[in-house]
This record gives C-alpha cells, sequence and structure tokens, in this order.
C-alpha cells in the first residue's frame, strides 16, 4: 500500500486489477479540507488511461512489477523469445498479446520486460530505433515539390514515410511513438 502523498510519476498502482504507470501527478493543497493528488495512469496491459483524485493520507494499492534487462532472440509463429541477460532464463511472449511489437524488435538487442505475478505483461520499446531500408521505390530528384516523401520498408517490415533521397540499404533512425522518419543515420 502506498499513501496518495508519496505517489510519484512512475509508479506502478493496481486498480481495476491491473497494474497502471502513473505519468502525470499534482497535488492540490486547498485552503480547506485536506490536500489531495490528482494523477494520470496509464494501463500497463492495454493502454487505457485513467485518471483518480485521491487524498494525500489515503492509501491505495501499489502494483509489485519487475524489470528485466533481456535480450531478443526470435520469434516464431506463436511466441516472440527472450532471455534475460542476468539470470539467463528464458521468457516466451505470445505474439497474440503483441503483435504491433513484432515491427520494432530486432533479433540480439536490448529490451525490458516488465513481470507481473510472473506473466510479461509489457516489452519496452526504446524511443528511438535504427533501421534498416530493406525496401524502397526510386524516385528522380525534382519530381515533387519540396518536402515530398515516399514509403518504404524496413528489415521488421515496418512502413514508415521518408524524404525521396533516401536509399534501400540505408539506415534511418524512426520515432517508435509515432512511426516517423527522424533522420539518415551514417555509419
Amino acid at each position: 500500500m502506498i499513501r496518495g502523498g508519496d505517489i510519484v510519476k512512475g509508479s506502478c498502482l493496481l486498480q481495476k486489477g491491473q497494474p497502471y504507470l502513473v505519468v502525470e501527478r499534482e497535488f492540490h493543497n486547498p485552503g480547506k479540507g485536506t490536500a489531495i493528488a490528482r494523477i494520470k495512469m496509464k494501463s500497463i496491459k492495454d493502454g487505457s488511461v485513467l485518471s483518480l483524485t485521491i487524498p494525500t493520507q489515503q492509501e491505495i494499492e501499489d502494483a509489485q512489477v519487475d524489470t528485466h534487462p533481456c535480450q531478443y532472440q526470435y520469434a516464431d509463429q506463436d511466441n516472440y523469445h527472450f532471455m534475460d541477460n542476468e539470470s539467463y532464463e528464458q521468457y516466451e511472449v505470445p505474439v497474440t498479446e503483441m503483435p504491433d511489437k513484432k515491427y520494432y524488435l530486432k533479433e540480439g538487442d536490448a529490451y525490458e520486460l516488465t513481470i507481473w505475478e510472473g506473466k510479461v505483461i509489457d516489452i519496452k520499446i526504446p524511443y528511438k530505433v535504427t533501421f534498416t531500408v530493406a525496401e524502397s521505390e526510386n524516385y528522380i530528384k525534382g519530381d515533387t515539390v519540396s518536402g515530398a516523401t515516399k514509403p518504404i520498408t524496413t528489415e521488421t517490415g515496418l512502413t514508415v514515410r521518408v524524404p525521396l533521397f533516401i536509399k534501400q540499404g540505408e539506415k534511418i533512425l524512426v520515432n517508435t511513438e509515432t512511426n516517423e522518419y527522424v533522420e539518415r543515420v551514417n555509419s
């Protein structure tokens, strides 16, 4: 249990039987009555957002989640396979629970797994990831106005819109929250 006044950004709380991550918190101390904490939480499992107002002295249940740094090994038809970097324990995450993550997972890269009650509930994808352009159409310079983009496909199957000068085989940096091109990466 954690008091409302002790909740900070990044705390994990249990609401509706699910773990939620506190993404915003604000304290309010009115002239009369008790101080309150206004918090905004995001479900670790499904991404839904929940807002609560809690008196600072009231206790709320905190979720006991663990994070493990793991290396992504491979994916088969049913599961993503990870290995814990410290204990060498193997984790299998069903593809059906996190189908969109497949576009961001690259074999051999490190990711953080969030585990709650012995089950992996989230794979933390870095904010920006470098990808290699696997498929790209060629455009002739001067074909269109400035700022024109084209769709490309990365080695993981992710489709991103990039400037016309990006060619197949080049490396690009992608914002994983918006799927937007950030810049070309020089190797």
